[in-house]
């Protein structure tokens, strides 16, 4: 499902109009994106966290020529799915 296709989902399952919606989910994304910039979680109660770990620096190789490369630190954003949603996916 793309972004377009949950506007419509959402659409029809709350009859509010598309441009109301795609604002609302543009608020959501830029608001934890903004929050996870800050290093802060993002929890929503019954379906998930969404937090930043940091990826420590580290040697690999390359898949095509074996060459050994360095790959650099950085952050790594992770969605954790809440006790709610792990029981939905598994009924």
């Amino acid at each position: 499902m793309n972004r377009m296709e949950l506007i419509e989902q959402i659409r029809v399952k709350t009859g509010k109009k598309k441009k109301d919606i795609e604002e609302i989910l543009t608020a959501f994304t830029e608001t934890v994106s903004e929050e996870l910039d800050k290093g802060e979680k993002v929890r929503l109660a019954g379906f998930g966290t969404f937090e930043v770990f940091h990826r420590t620096a580290r040697s690999g190789r390359n898949p095509k020529t074996g060459e050994q490369i360095m790959i650099s630190d950085g952050k790594i954003p992770k969605f954790r799915a809440g006790k709610r949603l792990r029981k939905h996916l598994n009924q």
